[in-house]
């Protein structure tokens, strides 16, 4: 009877693992379950913070297709499927990890690729999706401005050149002496 408990244990942690756009695996060792709800809480909306038994989990991983995540099961484990900003969850948890040292960052995997402990504290180091899209946003609105400004200099600049030859002309014209007759 424990067969299919796992079987469909494995299948939940395996879709777990595909529908997350990230997942970072802790080590929870000295936390009491106070501190383990208040870390789910800093999650809710960006992560599923769920403890899990680490051959289940390994089966689930390669399953997934992440084998890189092997060696990090080993202790107790307790995996951050992040379903949100990926930051936003790096963020909540080196923030939980500084508040309370128990909390061990081992690694990850973003988007397939394999991440160190140093990489998600990196990751966290970054600016929110939200922050960076509105600088990009920023940036392209001042191009934006500049081109606009360049487009109106050029039949300004134009008109100005143009006024200054007429200008020239027209005072070429009258104050040119007029040619001396042959007084004879």
């Amino acid at each position: 009877m424990a067969r299919p408990d796992k079987a469909a244990d494995v299948a939940e942690i395996t879709d777990k693992f595909r529908a997350s756009s990230a997942a970072v695996l802790t080590e929870y060792r000295g936390l009491t379950v106070k501190q383990l709800k208040t870390l789910r809480r800093s999650l809710t909306g960006n992560a599923d913070y769920a403890v899990v038994k680490n051959t289940l989990t390994k089966i689930a991983a390669n399953e997934a297709g992440i084998s890189e995540l092997d060696d990090l099961f080993a202790g107790p484990t307790a995996v951050a499927f992040v379903t949100g900003d990926p930051v936003e969850s790096a963020k909540a948890l080196r923030d939980f990890a500084k508040e309370n040292p128990a909390l061990i960052i081992k690694g990850g995997v973003l988007d397939g690729k394999a991440l160190t402990a140093d990489e998600i504290k990196k990751l966290a180091d970054l600016e929110s999706r939200e922050v960076l899209l509105a600088k990009l946003a920023g940036a392209m609105k001042a191009k934006q401005s500049q081109a606009a400004a360049v487009f109106q200099a050029l039949p300004s600049k134009l008109v100005r050149t143009v006024e200054a030859l007429r200008e020239k002309a027209e005072q070429g014209g009258a104050g040119t002496p007029a040619p001396a007759e042959d007084a004879e």
